[in-house]
């Protein structure tokens, strides 16, 4: 039974990453279209204008979304930390099956 808790609590885990890092790649995805969009329009070709405007656009959204981010990130911790003791005794129970 422990090890059901283990991957239930890894599929968690894995999920809140996936859903934590969306919001900032898709705006690096979408900064990068449009700033590769004008630089094929205007013919310019400084490699350093894209990433710099990658960097603000992820620092902003950063700010932006950062207490939605670290409020979801402190949750799942916390919910993480209250089933250590459950999945701890279901494995010590199925060891000493």
């Amino acid at each position: 039974m422990g090890n059901i808790e283990l991957l239930h609590q890894l599929n968690v885990v894995l999920l809140l990453v996936l859903y934590l890092s969306a919001p900032i790649l898709a705006v690096a995805a979408l900064v990068g279209l449009i700033v590769g969009l004008l630089q094929t329009v205007t013919q310019i070709q400084d490699q350093s204008l894209p990433q710099t405007m990658k960097l603000v656009a992820i620092l902003l959204t950063i700010g932006v979304a950062g207490p939605w981010l670290a409020g979801s990130l402190v949750h799942a911790t916390r919910d993480i930390f209250n089933e250590f003791p459950v999945i701890a005794q279901s494995s010590a129970n199925a060891a000493g099956d």
